[in-house]
């Protein structure tokens, strides 16, 4: 198991070190930061001056050596748009709202997905299962701008039952949630119903129910237990979308989190920022992913055995 996490931990740091050198690329690839960060106007001096600031004096090899040493360290730079904060400062300022945000599209997303997909597998072929399946198929086929503008549209702008965007409370949160887990309700739901269905003709559940277990409990007990395992794998990749797909939710409801703060510091060219948000985003996906690896593994030992 030991030799697992560490190839699963390797993999994890190429990842990594690959995204930094995108980040690295593209951050410069755009043109010479100096033309955007500093005004039409700047003397040479002061270009000078923010040339050795920023290390854009040095060739690019050292360039690099000196942004990777300084973003294992959480150090990005200081922030152009917002210049009383570092880069680094100012997305664990909006971090927490996007941590809210995700964390409540996660419950509402499991709380929907599980009973669904497990009851549309025991009414296969009902009018139930097809609604289920018609509205997995409309989840995943949903763009979540578009829906996030219907909500608005409907439940903030005619019914006036919550706001139409920003933080102000639980009830603000409820939209975007909706918006941000509408898919991974979708994609959790039709696993779920596969796994159930597959579950169910086995043989150790045809003896339980020869046993004259209830049913309810061979449902879900025996089957969700056994059945839990391709859910499981997918809902940490989920989970890991959930929180680096926030931008588009937080730019349509104005939620201040870490997604509209790089909007924003795109908006202001705000090459600190960007690439601080860039960098904790594949992060988190990273290891969510790691994550997810082990516990499969601890789950399936088919998994670690055959990596081996």
């Amino acid at each position: 198991m030991q030799r697992f996490i560490m190839i699963r931990l390797s993999y994890a740091v190429l990842v990594l070190f690959v995204v930094s050198i995108i980040v690295f690329i593209l951050a410069r690839a755009s043109g010479n930061p100096i033309d955007t960060m500093l005004p039409f106007d700047a003397t040479m001096s002061q270009q000078m001056a923010f040339e050795k600031l920023w290390g854009l004096d040095k060739s690019y090899p050292e360039q690099y050596f000196k942004f990777i040493v300084n973003a294992v360290q959480g150090d990005f730079g200081q922030s152009v748009k917002w210049s009383d904060s570092t880069a680094m400062g100012m997305v664990w300022q909006r971090f927490p709202n996007t941590l809210q945000l995700a964390g409540f599209a996660i419950v509402v997303s499991v709380l929907i997905a599980v009973p669904v997909g497990v009851l549309s597998s025991v009414n296969k072929d009902n009018p139930f299962d097809f609604i289920g399946k018609v509205f997995a198929l409309l989840g995943q086929a949903t763009p979540p701008f578009w829906l996030g503008i219907m909500l608005i549209w409907i439940f903030a702008v005619e019914l006036d039952w919550f706001p139409t965007g920003g933080k102000a409370g639980f009830k603000s949160l409820v939209l975007p949630a909706i918006t941000l887990g509408w898919f991974q309700v979708a994609a959790l739901m039709r696993i779920l119903r596969s796994a159930m269905l597959e579950v169910q003709d086995t043989e150790y559940v045809t003896l339980a129910r020869v046993k004259g277990i209830a049913e309810w409990k061979v449902i879900w007990k025996h089957c969700l237990r056994n059945a839990a395992i391709p859910p499981l794998t997918l809902f940490g990749i989920l989970a890991a979308q959930i929180m680096t797909g926030a931008i588009v939710t937080e730019s349509v409801f104005s939620w201040p989190g870490t997604g509209l703060l790089a909007v924003d510091a795109i908006r202001g060219r705000d090459y600190p920022v960007i690439q601080a948000v860039v960098v904790l985003f594949s992060v988190i996906y990273v290891m969510m992913n790691l994550a997810i690896d082990i516990v499969y593994a601890y789950l399936d030992p088919r998994i670690r055995y055959g990596d081996n």
